[in-house]
């Protein structure tokens, strides 16, 4: 019980040290919350050492200074920053205007239906003749439970469309697994066990009944290449042709003939022959049952199938590769292209419902008691005739809604907001009205929410705070920093000669440095080069796949293979990039040795950058008397501790 209460007792330490303030520069505070946020973004190592956080803890206090220098300036008030916060806002908002538990609950749930197929098959049970909705509802019902309890569905299903009006029809679907059935259609099949039926599900003009016929494993997707032999439908003579032509494609096939040529050959394919039979890769329910189930027969690449028949035709596949659905949340794409078919899916909208009717407690929604009779006069007249009126007590002025940041929301807005739906008027406009107003509330329950997010998401806000400093950083160090240090030649001439010492030339030599598209078009070079051409005639003959860089460099700076003697004349061999096949390769004018006197022109690059830290040193220091920092040394010492 004592340890239990020591432990606790840290945790609230820990916390309260985190809300506790870290340093301050000035009036301002910095939280250690906000620092260890920013550090955790940006480390690279995984274990936090003491002198790493110090140092970050530097640079960060020096970007605050920095920041607050913008701020000073009112450089936030520059309109091109303001336009690019607004940019930056309108893009992140939408992730944020979501319910991502409820978006994580159906990513889990796509990724454990995924992990099996299902065969299911469906009546569906057309109500129309009967006019007593009870009774229709009554005998498919009793349809469904004498299909749980029966052996044969085929009998029951016979004598249900014997003694009713009303007719079920079957429709084999064959394996599907998750995103292949509208949602509300998955959630009822992957809610029964093998050999189950579901209740009845209602649907326009009748009912559907679901079964689950049985399971397999998922067995993701495949690239198969096939050799189609089409017959018509009717055509006996020509299926015995063809039958017969199929066999011995096979019989060529197993002998070591070339799939592809043969399918270039004899495929009726004209999607696939001209590529060899090769098919864009598929999974579970996008063809024939009976093609996927050959497909998925396959056990190993370049296994082919004996010939099969469909409706098409005769088929011989070639496996080419296979996908298997990942059995854990380890692969990072497969959950990325998990949550996008999530994103893009009807069962989306099931998490932005459950997000809307979460928000609008927060934005205090208040509906004014507006009698609809009234309103839809007045809309009726606003849309279908052009003329506002007044109807009771609506008029165009009239508050339908408000929320609790002062907002209203008036008849104005609902009449724009139904002229921008663009749609005919005409008929059953009031039915349209009754189908929009839920819809309307709910938009601009979003956008006042939307409107105000920094209040409601500390995440959203760190992060338009975080491009928002950014932005201010960049701006600042621009006008006083970067563009000083790099036009003001008489600065940094002096700065040169004032530290001489530092530049000079380590190992060095001219060359002429080769960027080549392809390892093929650098031996090509090279070739050239030993022949003595001009080495600027061939990078002007070859400007698409060569570029060339001729100058002075350490050799540190040349790409080698490996470690390499270099003499005047020498062409070193290609380095190869193994990520896109481009090849670098240099050739060596003139050697010089180390400890080189660099002049201005040479060092100009280092020079800039050198006395770019100097300003910024100076310029640093000037903030920190003008901002006093002072560090909270407890609560830093306590930040060592938490990692």
């Amino acid at each position: 019980m004592k340890k239990l209460v020591l432990v606790f007792l840290g945790f609230l330490f820990t916390c309260f040290s985190f809300a506790q303030t870290l340093f301050t520069y000035g009036n301002h505070q910095v939280s250690a919350a906000e620092f260890l946020n920013a550090y955790n973004k940006n480390k690279t190592d995984s274990v936090t050492t003491s002198k790493a956080l110090r140092e970050y803890l530097d640079l960060y206090i020096n970007f605050k200074l920095k920041v607050q220098a913008a701020k000073d300036l009112h450089l936030d008030t520059l309109p091109s920053l303001i336009a690019d916060l607004q940019n930056f806002r309108d893009q992140v908002k939408k992730n944020y205007l979501t319910d991502t538990n409820e978006i994580q609950r159906l990513e889990d749930e796509a990724f454990e239906r995924g992990q099996k197929d299902i065969h299911s098959i469906f009546y569906f049970i057309n109500t129309s003749a009967e006019k007593d909705s009870s009774k229709a509802f009554e005998k498919v019902n009793h349809l469904s439970e004498l299909l749980n309890s029966a052996k044969k569905d085929a009998e029951v299903i016979q004598a249900f469309n014997a003694s009713n009006q009303m007719q079920a029809q079957k429709q084999d679907l064959g394996y599907i697994t998750v995103f292949t059935l509208p949602y509300q259609f998955e959630n009822v099949v992957y809610s029964l066990k093998p050999g189950q039926v579901s209740k009845p599900y209602p649907a326009r003009n009748g009912y559907f009944i679901f079964k689950n016929v049985g399971e397999r494993h998922a067995v993701g997707k495949i690239t198969v290449a096939q050799i189609l032999l089409a017959v018509p439908a009717g055509e006996s003579a020509v299926k015995i042709k063809q039958k017969s032509l199929a066999d011995s494609i096979y019989g060529a096939l197993q002998n070591g003939s070339d799939f592809e040529e043969l399918a270039k050959k004899y495929s009726d394919d004209r999607n696939t022959f001209m590529n060899g039979g090769l098919m864009p890769e598929f999974g579970t329910a996008k063809y024939d049952s009976s093609f996927e189930n050959h497909a998925f027969a396959l056990g190993h690449d370049g296994q082919i199938s004996a010939p099969f028949e469909t409706e098409f035709g005769y088929h011989i596949l070639k496996r080419i590769s296979a996908a298997p659905v990942p059995a854990s949340k380890d692969n990072e794409n497969y959950l990325y292209s998990l949550k996008q078919q999530v994103l893009s899916d009807s069962r989306e909208q099931i998490a932005r419902k459950k997000f809307i009717t979460e928000i609008k407690p927060a934005v205090g929604l208040k509906n004014e008691a507006v009698k609809k009779s009234d309103l839809w006069k007045v809309t009726d007249s606003a849309l279908l005739q052009n003329k506002p009126i007044i109807s009771g007590s609506v008029n165009k002025s009239t508050v339908l809604f408000t929320f609790n940041n002062g907002q209203k929301v008036k008849v104005a807005d609902w009449l724009l907001y139904l002229k921008s739906v663009n749609r005919d008027w005409g008929k059953d406009a009031e039915k349209a009205y009754q189908q929009l107003w839920p819809v309307f509330i709910d938009e601009y329950s979003v956008e006042n929410y939307a409107s105000r997010l920094e209040k409601y998401n500390s995440a959203f806000k760190a992060q338009i705070d975080e491009f928002r400093d950014g932005n201010l950083l960049f701006e600042i160090m621009q006008r006083k920093i970067w563009n000083k240090a790099s036009s003001d030649t008489i600065a940094l001439k002096q700065y040169f000669n004032d530290h001489k010492n530092k530049y000079t030339w380590s190992a060095s030599a001219d060359a002429v440095i080769y960027s080549c598209s392809s390892a093929e078009v650098a031996k090509k070079l090279i070739a050239e080069i030993k022949r003595g051409r001009n080495w600027r005639e061939i990078v002007n003959e070859n400007g698409s796949t060569v570029q060339a860089d001729s100058g002075r460099f350490e050799l540190g700076q040349i790409p080698v293979v490996e470690r390499t003697a270099f003499d005047e004349g020498l062409i070193t061999l290609p380095v190869i990039n193994k990520n896109d096949g481009t090849a670098v390769f240099a050739k060596i004018i003139k050697l010089y040795p180390g400890d080189q006197q660099r002049n201005f022109d040479d060092a100009k690059g280092l020079v800039i950058n050198d006395y770019q830290n100097y300003l910024e040193q100076q310029w640093v220091a000037k903030l920190k008397k003008k901002y006093p920092v002072k560090v909270n040394e407890k609560v830093f010492q306590s930040l060592l501790g938490s990692h």
